[in-house]
């Protein structure tokens, strides 16, 4: 039985495969069309998909939607009916797309496809749902989603048990936890339904001084972690701006121009609207364990990617295990849908498996000789080394502060770099966080960095006693590892905060002492988790610093020559992408257009 999933048409459009149950495939279209959280029609995705598994389209017995667009089309037309005329530009830009191809989806699918089978559809929320429990290693959980709304929920709780998801309840729009976090997102300068993890990463340097205005002219939350907007303040539901001028006048002006200085009132409201997000989660997550009474806790959509709040549910919530879909956003809904298919509808069993998702290395994968036809026709030197020389080699470049980009089996699945397509520093260095930012990424120098770090010594760096293998959850720094500051350091604000190392591990200690943390197990990934074992028998550090393989503004690499090229335009010092190892100082320099890249097909 052969099931494709898809999402599509909103943001981070993707598809998943499964296969009598196994997930064989899953990608985001943005990693093969290079357009980031690119919306449109997964066809590259799918057709990875089918690849991936030796299979036609017409070989596929289901393919299934992520949402009902009916559902959604009413939400739509109710929401401009009730906010008209104000709406009416949106309304007239938003309707040729429904009308030409997203109302009509199964239309749509098949003509996209050349599918001639039966196409079937979940709501939103339940493809989340499905997203969080069936991968999960639980026989019964309760199962939280929270994102910015699908058809009309934007908040659900509910049960799973063996091979079903029931949900309990929902919260609809457009009282929205993640519209309001999404709103300022917008509102301090960054990209809506992109930059909230940037929000995210700003809140630490911030004070929570607009926590209680945000209380209360904003959002009312109950006891059970519902909660009701104030519209007034809010302008999404005409479809053109998420606030309005009488949410600037609360915050003392207009929002924060994109690119533009990044003030003291920026890192105030995100460090605000971080805790009042945390306090609706932590009051959802109770009174979900009173209403259903589990044990374990599963958690998706895209508030599922606040991994700071994560870490509070972890620490200090009611349930004894919680697992979160690492493609928490609307990509792990083509996996949700699918696996619905199979389990709800199709009525198959299901055996709980932590390891189903396979590390959600579920992308494309290519071979040593395919990478080594792609270097020997671009005559790029590198040097072929056995699994245990690369890791040995990589591990003491980064032991001597080189930074190394690693391209190494199948691309994640999700927006966690997880030592598949990532760049890797050395943690102990202070001068690693702003040479990763400025010279590498070329982004924004408060965004703090990730730790990859042995599942087996997790504990001895950081106080988080769970397993975190997709870089899901945020947790203290031991408070043996951090240093005594000075009282000059001690009173640094904004951004001078950046220059004081906290800990012994510098780079990936953020300004409040916590990181975001992957551990590395062995069954999992095990070339990674050997170079970083290596690198803890040479150092003593069982940590190495992981960021995603990309630059800002682009998807994470897929392909060799994305990761070549990628290599050459930034400072890495070298790439070890399959057993080949590349040192830039051998490399002939970059010219803008190499004819020989367009003209050769990988495997």
């Amino acid at each position: 039985m052969k099931i494709l999933g898809i999402s599509a048409f909103y943001h981070d459009s993707a598809a998943a495969l499964v296969v009598d149950g196994d997930i064989a495939a899953a990608a985001q279209e943005e990693r093969f069309s290079r357009k980031k959280h690119d919306p449109r029609f997964p066809a590259h995705a799918v057709e990875y998909c089918l690849d991936e598994a030796g299979l036609e389209i017409n070989d596929v017995d289901y393919v299934v939607f992520y949402d009902k667009p009916f559902v959604k089309f009413e939400r739509l037309l109710m929401t401009y009916l009730g906010v008209a005329p104000a709406g009416l530009r949106s309304f007239y830009q938003q309707m040729p797309s429904w009308l030409k191809e997203k109302i009509f989806m199964r239309s749509t699918i098949r003509r996209n496809l050349g599918y001639k089978g039966q196409v079937l559809f979940t709501t939103h929320h339940q493809a989340h749902a499905a997203s969080a429990f069936f991968p999960s290693p639980f026989e019964e959980a309760a199962i939280i989603t929270l994102d910015g709304v699908g058809e009309w929920a934007t908040s659900t709780y509910g049960v799973g048990r063996g091979n079903k998801i029931e949900i309990l309840k929902q919260l609809n729009f457009p009282h929205s936890l993640g519209l309001l976090y999404s709103a300022f997102t917008y509102f301090t300068g960054f990209k809506v339904n992109s930059g909230e993890y940037k929000l995210m990463g700003l809140a630490p340097y911030g004070r929570p001084v607009y926590a209680d205005v945000i209380r209360r002219n904003l959002v009312d939350v109950k006891d059970d972690g519902s909660l009701r907007l104030n519209l007034d303040y809010f302008d999404y539901c005409a479809g053109l701006r998420m606030t309005n001028e009488k949410f600037a006048g609360l915050f003392g002006g207009p929002a924060r121009k994109p690119e533009t200085k990044i003030t003291q009132r920026e890192m105030d409201l995100a460090r605000s609207v971080q805790e009042v997000t945390e306090e609706v989660m932590m009051k959802m997550s109770a009174h979900v364990k009173k209403a259903t009474g589990m044990k374990h806790l599963v958690i998706a959509g895209g508030v599922g990617l606040n991994c700071v709040a994560n870490g509070r549910i972890v620490r200090e919530g009611p349930f004894d295990n919680v697992w979160i879909q690492p493609a928490s956003g609307d990509a792990g809904n083509a996996l949700g849908c699918a696996l619905f298919a199979w389990h709800q509808l199709l009525g198959n069993a299901r055996t709980p498996d932590g390891r189903r998702q396979k590390g959600t290395y579920l992308g494309p994968a290519f071979s040593d000789d395919s990478i080594q036809s792609y270097l020997d026709l671009g005559k790029i030197p590198y040097e072929k080394l056995s699994e245990e020389a690369l890791c040995h080699r990589v591990a003491d470049l980064l032991a001597h502060e080189q930074v190394v980009g690693w391209f190494q089996g199948r691309m994640e699945f999700g927006p966690r770099a997880l030592g598949a397509r990532s760049i890797l520093g050395d943690p102990r260095s202070r001068a690693m966080q702003s040479t990763l930012n400025l010279k590498i990424k070329f982004r924004e120098s408060f965004r703090p960095f990730a730790p990859s770090v042995l599942r087996e010594r997790a504990a001895e760096c950081f106080e988080l006693d769970v397993d975190s293998p997709y870089m899901m959850l945020v947790a203290p720094v031991r408070p043996e590892r951090l240093r005594e500051l000075n009282p000059e350091e001690a009173q640094a604000e904004g951004f001078g905060m950046l220059k004081v190392a906290r800990s012994d591990l510098p780079a990936i200690t953020h300004v409040d002492n916590s990181a975001r943390i992957q551990t590395v197990a062995k069954e999992d990934n095990p070339r990674y988790h050997r170079m970083i074992e290596r690198f803890y028998e040479i150092t003593g550090c069982p940590v190495v610093i992981n960021t995603s393989y990309n630059v800002r503004g682009e998807p994470i690499v897929c392909t060799p020559q994305e990761a070549y090229t990628c290599f050459m335009r930034t400072d890495m010092d070298f790439l070890a992408m399959g057993s080949f190892l590349l040192d830039k100082t051998r490399q002939a320099p970059w010219p803008e257009d190499r004819e020989w890249m367009n003209e050769y097909e990988l495997d």
